[in-house]
This record gives structure tokens, sequence and C-alpha cells, in this order.
């Protein structure tokens, strides 16, 4: 499972140059290396790239960079707070993209942060449309809608 994890992941860090810069996706990328391995040395093994293996993926993906993006959002909104040098929204629209924009939409109403700013809402749903847009066709491709 760690094997798979690190396959799916660390081309993703290599090839998309932003990724290496944000601090949260690192954090997020230890998290999921992380995960697998406890889960692999702790619960059950499973092979490389089988079915089971890709759906925790997908679940330990969602779990950990909702949380993660949760967690920019509080960081964010304290360093604002503080005057200190502020999370990239680049940085942040990158994990909603990623997946995230749950933690995001929760960090938004919690930390009341980043919900009046009418370019950061636009850009912010527009992530969450290409997402769902993404979604659809690759459920469409593989035939399961």
């Amino acid at each position: 499972m760690l094997i798979t994890f690190l396959i799916i992941l660390c081309p993703l860090l290599m090839l998309v140059p932003p990724l290496q810069r944000n601090r949260f996706f690192i954090f997020y990328f230890a998290l999921m290396v992380l995960s697998a391995y406890v889960t692999e040395n702790y619960f059950f093994r499973t092979s490389v790239l089988s079915f089971k293996t890709i759906l925790l993926f997908l679940t330990y993906h969602l779990v950990c960079i909702n949380l993660v993006t949760f967690w920019a959002y509080g960081a964010d909104k304290k360093a604002a707070r503080r005057g200190d040098w502020r999370v990239p929204e680049a940085h942040l629209h990158a994990l909603e993209f990623l997946g995230g924009w749950i933690g995001a939409f929760i960090g938004q109403k919690v930390f009341h942060h980043k919900s009046k700013k009418h370019s950061y809402q636009v850009m912010f749903w527009l992530m969450l449309v290409l997402q769902t847009a993404a979604i659809y066709i690759i459920l469409k491709y593989l035939r399961l809608i």
C-alpha cells in the first residue's frame, strides 16, 4: 500500500512545482504516507495498485486533504490577525482543487475567513464547479453513470 501511495503522490509533487512550495501539501503528503505505513504494518496488507488499495487511497486522500485545508484556513486567519506572513491564495486554491473544498467551506464558516472577499469566492466556487465536472467526466468515462 505504501508503494502505491508513493507511486501516485511522488509524480504529483515532482510535476507540479507550486505544490513543492506549499507547506500544507507537504504536510498532506507526509500524512498520507504515514497513513499508508500504519495501515500496511498494523492492520492489513494489500497488493500494489489493487482496487482495494485505490479505494483506501481515495478515502485517506479525502480525509487528509480536507483536514489539511481546514488547518490552512485556520493558520491563514491566525497570521492575518497577527500581521504575519500569510498563506498565498494560490496555495489555498490548490488544496481546494485537490479535493479539500469541504474543509475550505467549513474553514470559511468556522474562522470567518475569506468568506466576504468576492474575488476569492468566485475562484472558490469555480474550483468546486471544475472539480465536479472532472468527477462527472471520469465517472462517465468509466461508465459508472
